[in-house]
């Protein structure tokens, strides 16, 4: 039988026995051996519901009043970004899909903020349209960065690594909070349009809190499969950075979002990218380094990797 998603639980591994905490860490460690893991959380529900509420009268606004969202030297890392802009590398076709990112501002001064300005820029959000919206989209970031900052904590201990490893790692990191709407697909402007190409994050590990409709579909063993977050429950996903630091023994999750065949239906959904600080060297861990698995990547800081992916996928411009 190949590689499976296995269901864990964030909780035991935090508030039960050391036998608990053990079988957690070896679940999430083979589940991602595909690039995907699904976890119980303590995320509140109402969270998430009042943060899609005020999401969804946003994204119901005309084009015009979006677009004055928009910041065109941000590359995407906060304010609107309109549709067929993003384009997964590889492909020709923008995907069908708009989105609303933010983060959490650092102190105008902050040594990151001053040397690199592109990845912590002056946030942009539809305050003005939307009223409440900055304060509830902000406590939603927060609540799902402490959730991906102690997932790392079992990550960290099946990698052979100090349970605190990633806390100096993702300190003051650039993480990004997107929510992504995916109009009806029969309004998109030709055939061929995705909802979302088939894409690895270049990021630590993503999650994916419940979407509002069906439409993800994870890649497993060359076989994609349909993936949707129950209530009370996120999927997480490992990037790109993940699989440079772990040297290949955590793989990229690769994943889609393709609208259901016949499906006349919107989706919308809240992902949040964890970053490590832009500085960090991703150089292969030495716990991850042995005779049967020599060095796989040169180092690299997250920085230049980030901003090399910002440009394949055409959002690194003006």
């Amino acid at each position: 039988m190949g590689p499976s998603i296995l269901e864990v639980d964030l909780l035991a591994f935090e508030r039960g026995s050391r036998g608990q905490q053990a079988a957690t860490v070896d679940g999430v460690m083979r589940s991602l051996g595909t690039g995907f893991v699904l976890t119980r959380s303590d995320l509140p529900a109402a969270v998430l519901d009042e943060a899609y509420g005020l999401l969804a009268t946003f994204f119901a606004l005309p084009e015009v009043a979006k677009q004055g969202f928009h910041s065109p030297k941000a590359a995407g890392q906060t304010g609107y970004t309109g549709t067929l802009v993003e384009t997964a590398a590889g492909e020709t076709l923008p995907d069908w899909k708009e989105m609303l990112n933010w983060g959490l501002p650092l102190p105008q001064h902050h040594p990151l903020r001053r040397r690199y300005p592109l990845l912590y820029p002056d946030q942009v959000l539809p305050e003005a349209a939307v009223p409440g919206i900055t304060a509830v989209l902000e406590r939603f970031h927060r609540s799902v960065a402490d959730l991906q900052r102690r997932f790392l904590r079992i990550i960290a201990t099946g990698l052979g690594l100090d349970i605190d490893f990633f806390e100096a790692v993702v300190r003051d990191g650039p993480t990004l909070t997107r929510a992504i709407h995916y109009p009806p697909m029969p309004t998109a402007p030709a055939e061929g349009h995705v909802w979302a190409a088939a894409h690895g994050d270049i990021n630590l590990i993503t999650a994916l809190p419940r979407a509002t409709a069906a439409g993800l579909q994870v890649l497993v063993e060359g076989e994609w499969r349909d993936a949707l977050a129950p209530d009370g429950q996120v999927i997480l996903n490992s990037g790109l950075m993940l699989e440079r630091l772990s040297n290949g023994r955590i793989p990229t999750g690769w994943h889609r979002v393709v609208a259901p065949a016949g499906s006349t239906e919107a989706r919308l959904s809240v992902v949040q990218f964890c970053h490590p600080t832009p500085s960090t060297v991703l150089n292969p861990l030495a716990s991850c380094i042995d005779a049967e698995h020599p060095q796989r990547f040169a180092a690299l800081t997250a920085a230049d990797a980030l901003e090399e992916v910002l440009y394949g996928i055409n959002l690194l411009h003006g």
